[in-house]
């Protein structure tokens, strides 16, 4: 599919797919005519990459995770994986959990509020 296509599909503009591409994290193939084309496996990457930004990981950092996206192989080997990039990732597992925790807490209190106005309703 060409890069408009893949854009739209995945929520994102043309020229964030193209920034995802020069950071490394997808890929596409070239036409005769030079156009970009990706296939659709890039679809779901690219929604994952959008997600993962999202929750505040920097795109460095989902580099270093890449492998993991894909389907999981067993066993996990991953070479030249420094003790930063641990550590980076283990600041942003944190990061996502306490964001998981305050989610929740609010999702539960909007909850709550919606049953009170149910009831009150009655």
């Amino acid at each position: 599919m060409r890069i408009g296509e893949l854009a739209a599909r995945a929520g994102a503009t043309p020229r964030q797919v193209r920034f995802y591409e020069a950071r490394g994290l997808i890929t596409s193939t070239r036409g005769s005519n030079n156009y970009r084309d990706y296939s659709e496996t890039t679809l779901a990457r690219v929604q994952q990459i959008r997600e993962l930004l999202k929750a505040g990981l920097s795109t460095q950092l989902i580099l270093a995770i890449v492998p993991c996206l894909e389907s999981p192989r067993d066993p996990i080997i991953f070479e030249g994986v420094t003790p930063e990039t641990v550590a980076a990732l283990e600041r942003e597992r944190d990061k996502l959990t306490e964001r998981i925790d305050v989610l929740t807490r609010n999702r539960d209190a909007v909850a709550n509020y919606l049953n009170d106005l149910r009831r009150h309703a009655r």
